[in-house]
């Protein structure tokens, strides 16, 4: 049965050697902590948590981030044990084709580019609105949008992905290193804000810990009914609640999209130079970076002002925060700094999306005439085109911010099927000399399970919506995937 048929590991590492579709291996371990954190340390350390604080966890909201990281580094062992023995590009849906058949690795590639589509998307249209922030705190008005007849355009965004796509195809090496820069830049920013945080922290602000459990206010996407709830209350019929432990899951659910990105490192496995020690140290040394700087600013935020008053805000952030206790000169320093974060966000998406839409497409799953590389430098340009295409009409003309949780669910789907995955790599490729994550199968079967739980407190809308996009997919690959895989024809 096609759906279920796999690939070999060879013929992976062939594929990724087919000539006219190669990519060039060009970044070491300090470029991919780099890479990590650049999408990592964005818009979500600045906000997510703020959001997270105020509606679901309150001062609590740092047992949310140290669950989301948990959960995010069980996937990520994972990712690194596929990505040191098979350094292909492709990320999740590689794997999942190398384990659990075709159909399934199919789904997963489908809902990684609508994590990463969208989450280029959602970051290409903030980074739009705080660029005019920015402008206004230094006096200049420039508007956000543009009228083209009857469409109104932001053009901010269209700018940062015109930007990002042009630097992307003149080479990976030459992308990173403007990311590094920049990624730099916003970490000093980053430390900046917990040190002067912590010059207002107030210790009362920390009681209640754990604010108890209260019937739900409608406020930043929580409701009293049944679309706004978690998944897992609605199917056991709790009544809905705000705050307490479920709270605080249901935090870390909505904080897990500050730790996006690790597995889009994983799509640069065949940029990477000798990926078996290389891949491992970077994707796993980003992460505990990233933590331990989301622990920091989130003990920051809470002990500056009550999560009270963060709920109370109408776009809660770590600015909110600044304000609140008389530092309106941070809070401009943090839009400087949210904006080169989000900078880096962007182009470390398009080139993700590039990656995987590349892996389905030496496949056949897409047409492969649209997966080819370069010849002199080596990146898929028409791909990368297409992606920066898409990405600039989402977020210049659409309310793309409205699939945020889309994001969440997307890449929880793919951990799920990576985690799994491994358990069958090694009985496939049980002479593997790569990293290999320890303690299995135990880590590897609780990272599913953590992921599916964080998965089922989303809310059950997005549910809804994640159903109807893998219902789409099917349809592609019922009509297409399946007619003109090159699995199938071999």
């Amino acid at each position: 049965m096609q759906w279920l048929r796999t690939k070999t590991v060879a013929q992976a590492l062939a594929d990724a050697d087919e000539p006219g579709r190669q990519l060039k291996r060009t970044l070491g371990t300090f470029d991919l902590i780099i890479l990590g954190m650049a999408v990592a340390v964005g818009a979500g350390i600045f906000s997510v948590g703020a959001r997270a604080a105020g509606t679901f966890a309150g001062p609590a909201v740092i047992f949310s981030f140290i669950l989301a990281a948990f959960t995010c580094a069980l996937a990520i062992m994972c990712y690194a044990e596929f990505a040191s023995n098979v350094p292909v590009t492709g990320s999740a849906y590689t794997y999942t084709y190398l384990t659990l058949g075709e159909g399934l690795a199919w789904i997963i590639g489908w809902n990684l580019l609508l994590e990463m589509i969208s989450a280029a998307a959602v970051i290409a249209k903030y980074w739009g609105i705080y660029l005019s922030a920015v402008f206004s705190t230094a006096g200049v008005d420039i508007p956000q949008t543009l009228q083209l007849g009857a469409l109104s355009l932001n053009w901010g965004p269209f700018f940062i992905v015109a930007v990002f796509t042009g630097l992307l195809i003149a080479g990976t090496q030459v992308s990173a290193r403007v990311n590094n820069v920049f990624t730099l830049i916003k970490i000093a920013i980053t430390l900046f804000v917990i040190v002067v945080g912590f010059t207002y922290m107030n210790p009362d602000h920390f009681t209640p810990f754990v604010p108890p459990a209260q019937p739900p206010v409608v406020a930043h996407g929580v409701t009293g009914d049944a679309w706004g709830q978690p998944m897992l209350a609605w199917l056991f019929g709790a009544a809905p609640s705000q705050y307490g432990w479920l709270g605080v899951v249901s935090g870390a659910a909505l904080v897990f999209f500050a730790f996006l990105g690790f597995d889009v490192v994983a799509t640069s496995a065949e940029e990477v130079k000798d990926p078996q020690r290389t891949l491992p140290r970077g994707i796993l040394g980003g992460l505990a970076l990233v933590t331990v700087l989301y622990i920091l600013v989130t003990l920051a935020l809470t002990g500056m002002v009550p999560y009270t008053e963060l709920a109370q805000a109408e776009n809660p952030s770590l600015a909110t925060a600044f304000v609140a206790v008389g530092a309106g000169w941070a809070a401009q320093v943090i839009s400087v700094g949210v904006l080169i974060g989000m900078t880096t966000v962007v182009m470390v998406l398009l080139m993700g999306s590039s990656r995987v839409m590349l892996a389905l497409c030496r496949d056949g799953l897409l047409p492969r005439s649209w997966g080819v590389t370069s010849s002199t430098r080596k990146t898929p340009v028409r791909l990368q085109l297409a992606v920066g295409a898409v990405v600039a009409v989402l977020a210049g003309f659409t309310k793309v911010e409205l699939l945020e949780e889309m994001i969440n669910i997307g890449t929880l789907s793919a951990f799920v099927l990576v985690s799994l995955g491994v358990l069958v790599l090694r009985r496939k490729n049980p002479q593997a000399r790569g990293y290999r994550v320890p303690l299995a199968p135990a880590l590897p079967v609780l990272s599913a399970l953590l992921c599916v739980y964080l998965m089922l407190n989303l809310t059950t809308l997005t549910w809804l919506r994640f159903v109807g996009w893998m219902a789409l997919g099917v349809l592609i690959y019922v009509g297409y995937g399946m007619r003109h895989s090159r699995l199938a024809q071999a």
